[in-house]
């Protein structure tokens, strides 16, 4: 099977979506110095909101967590500036701005005209090329995604607090692993975090409660040999894991953005 086109609808058939998504409406306008985006995909239109600090800075292109919105980020935006990158938070359907309903195949499928706008956009406004993504949580699978089949553009990603096993969220959603597709389903998606090429980070916190450290360390044998280094947060569950390793944390991207920059030339 072509792991570019996986069956992803196989874990939406089961109602799945109805556990994984916890959508929220959110009409808060931008602070001074952000603006809000609109990015089309099939069926609906994506919110989102670009934090500019300076164009000649990197920029992430960022997918949140379950439950999140792009405004969560207002006050977490100028720490990205101080670690030397701007930041485009990209939310799911459903989810603040957007319109459309949240599911599996969904959140993969939008990531192709997502990043395609993503890069437009950034030329069009005269920002260097130097270009990341990163998924927190939920949001972690588009940035996999990203990072698998359109990758072209972006100097590396990184992963918070995310897992990439779709193993254990098929058994989740009822499905039998002994199943003919849904085992091309698994094969298929491990095959693509396999030939990943970008370098990555991962950021977890040592006792999240909701994707534990193992996810973490599957995530990593996943990857290609050599391409991953791992940051665990000492003391840090899901939700936290920004405060209470903050400067763990940012001092891990400031280096990450740097490293991958200077390997990028």
């Amino acid at each position: 099977m072509d792991d570019r086109h996986l069956p992803y609808h196989l874990l939406d058939e089961t109602g799945l979506a109805r556990m994984l998504f916890f959508p929220r409406p959110d009409p808060v306008p931008p602070p001074p110095g952000a603006e809000d985006l609109d990015f089309q995909v099939e069926g609906a239109s994506l919110g989102g909101r670009l934090y500019l600090h300076d164009p000649a800075l990197p920029t992430i292109l960022y997918f949140h967590g379950n439950g999140e919105v792009a405004s969560d980020h207002d006050d977490i935006a100028p720490f990205y500036h101080d670690a030397g990158a701007n930041l485009l938070v990209c939310e799911f359907r459903g989810y603040g701005r957007s319109t459309g309903r949240p599911s599996f195949a969904a959140l993969i499928a939008d990531c192709a005209p997502v990043v395609e706008q993503f890069h437009r956009l950034l030329d069009a406004r005269g920002c260097a090329t130097l270009r990341y993504v990163m998924g927190r949580s939920m949001g972690a699978n588009c940035a996999l995604e990203i990072a698998a089949n359109h990758a072209d553009g972006f100097a590396g990603f990184i992963i918070e607090s995310g897992a990439g096993n779709i193993r254990r969220l098929a058994l989740r959603a009822g499905l039998d692993p002994a199943d003919a597709s849904v085992q091309a389903l698994i094969d298929g998606h491990e095959a693509k975090l396999r030939r990943i090429a970008l370098p990555a980070l991962i950021i977890h916190g040592q006792h999240d409660e909701l994707v534990p450290l193992p996810y973490a360390a599957e995530l990593f044998n996943l990857l290609p040999p050599g391409s991953a280094e791992v940051v665990v947060i000492p003391g840090a569950g899901h939700n936290d894991i920004l405060w209470v390793g903050h400067a763990e944390y940012f001092a891990a991207i400031e280096a990450f953005l740097v490293q991958s920059g200077a390997a990028r030339g």
